[in-house]
């Protein structure tokens, strides 16, 4: 996982290693835009082997909003048994929406697992992981994998966030080498003049690169471009 060069082949080697441990099924999300957003799409990445049946609603029609272990990942870090929720919803503490939630995924056999919250550097960020046994497992079950292989799950998932969130995502419309190359120059504090110079191009140039940059990463200006272009780790990267 450590070597792996694209995210697809982190995420492929993480669902076959903690699918061998018992947790069959796995959602992971990254919302770069929590602080302000907590619960919106608009700034998150998903990645997900379950169903798409399941993923159409739970994701697709927002059920996750009111997902009691989604709004835990999202006010907590370090990890946590599902048992919880079994247990608050026996007790009648769970919300009408959030009762909604758990009776949706009891249909879809998503009813035992666990959750690992991540701590991010940026206040701004947030991720976190669900890790769900196979459909018919008690929960029971997986709290006793869990006690056997903690360490080597929660490290598991941290290599996976970490290797995640360092490595360039998909855009919509990539950035060309020389967009990539004006933005590096902004992050580093040179004017449009000063580019110019330092790519061998007019200045006017300089300010179409500019432009297109902003247009493929659905920005205003360039700062936010240079942002969400390090955020979505598009600049100040390793060709391969």
């Amino acid at each position: 996982m450590l070597e792996a060069e694209s995210v697809n082949r982190v995420w492929q080697l993480y669902v076959e290693i903690v699918g061998e441990l018992g947790f069959t099924r796995v959602l992971y999300g990254y919302n770069m835009n929590h602080q302000s957003d907590p619960y919106g799409l608009d700034h998150v990445l998903t990645l997900s082997n379950h169903e798409a049946a399941y993923l159409d609603t739970f994701i697709g029609k927002g059920l996750y909003r009111d997902a009691p272990m989604v709004r835990w990942a999202s006010k907590n870090v370090g990890w946590a048994s599902w048992q919880r929720v079994a247990d608050a919803y026996v007790a009648g503490e769970l919300t009408p929406a959030e009762r909604r939630v758990v009776e949706f995924n009891r249909s879809m056999g998503v009813t035992a697992g666990y959750s690992v919250s991540f701590k991010d550097v940026s206040t701004r960020a947030k991720g976190a992981v669900g890790l769900v046994g196979a459909p018919g497992v008690a929960q029971a079950v997986l709290d006793e994998i869990w006690a056997r292989e903690k360490r080597h799950l929660v490290a598991l998932s941290t290599t996976l966030h970490l290797k995640v969130t360092s490595l360039p995502r998909r855009i919509a419309s990539p950035l060309t080498q020389r967009q990539r190359e004006a933005l590096e120059w902004v992050a580093q504090g040179k004017t449009t003049q000063d580019i110019a110079i330092l790519m061998g191009i007019s200045a006017a140039m300089v300010e179409k690169h500019l432009r297109l940059a902003r247009e493929a990463l659905d920005v205003d200006t360039t700062a936010h471009a240079v942002a969400k272009a390090s955020q979505l780790a598009q600049i100040f990267i390793t060709e391969t």
